[in-house]
């Protein structure tokens, strides 16, 4: 169960945005028995992401230089509520993880609130995850907060995540690819949906937990993945669900702290 180990973090957080104005102490492990649940994918559909995504950058190369640059830049915004922003998008597991993008998606978004949407959204992220598993193996690069010697977003975390490959990162996988399907589901918000899916993957890279080439290359992981559910009837069905579930909510739901979101993620 490594995979959760790389993709859940513990932290206290400041929520910014919707559904969520109270202090949080830490992210919702995983349940236990979470791979065991269904998927929509079964293992041999899984793409192979050994086979679809490069080595990582090399020692000395430019592609390394420029994660090593926008590391600092990450460094920067420590203590910034693009930070605060950053330890809230740790978060995957909570009933109020799907809040994150409720200020993109125009409603309020969480467990209670929209179950069909939720339940997508966990699922999903079984197969988006499982996508990153084989590469991080593979490759085992050293996490920006072990080269750079800075801290991370979820100190508490580090010993356990030292111990995991951040290449690519499962994170940015799961953000992007929430927002993609976030975007069929609502197709009038797909611009602040897909924006925010890339700013949900990009935390990683402000926590000072994953490089950037991580979290770009977790988007390509996370493209094959939903390429392949678009032939799975039952995601399909979910899909269309969840998006009636949005209509019904449309202009009753206004989700609060979205000016306090933009002004974070301006930050950048």
């Amino acid at each position: 169960m490594s995979i959760f180990r790389i993709l859940v973090v513990g932290g206290a957080f400041v929520a910014v945005g919707a559904a969520a104005e109270q202090t949080v102490m830490n992210v919702t492990p995983p349940p236990s028995n979470f791979f065991a649940q269904k998927s929509y994918l079964a293992p041999a559909d899984l793409p192979d992401g050994t086979a679809i995504l490069p080595a990582p950058p090399t020692p000395g190369s430019a592609a390394e230089a420029r994660d090593i640059e926008a590391q600092k830049a990450a460094i920067a915004l420590r203590g910034t509520p693009r930070w605060d922003l950053a330890r809230r998008d740790a978060d995957l597991f909570s009933p109020t993880a799907a809040s994150t993008y409720s200020c993109a998606a125009g409603i309020n978004l969480g467990a209670q609130t929209t179950p069909k949407i939720n339940a997508l959204m966990l699922r999903a992220a079984r197969d988006l995850a499982m996508a990153t598993r084989s590469t991080k193996q593979k490759y085992m690069r050293k996490r920006p907060f072990m080269v750079n010697g800075e801290p991370n977003c979820t100190p508490e975390q580090s010993k356990m995540l030292a111990n995991d490959g951040s290449y690519p990162s499962g994170h940015s996988a799961i953000g992007w690819g929430w927002g993609l399907i976030l975007a069929e589901v609502i197709p009038s918000r797909a611009t602040q949906l897909v924006a925010r899916g890339r700013a949900f993957g990009d935390s990683r890279r402000i926590c000072n937990v994953h490089w950037l080439y991580d979290t770009e290359e977790g988007r390509v992981a996370a493209d094959a993945v939903l390429a392949r559910m678009h032939a799975n009837p039952e995601f399909l069905a979910d899909v269309a669900a969840a998006r009636t579930e949005a209509a019904e909510l449309a202009g009753k739901s206004d989700p609060t702290g979205c000016e306090a979101e933009a002004a974070a993620l301006a930050l950048n």
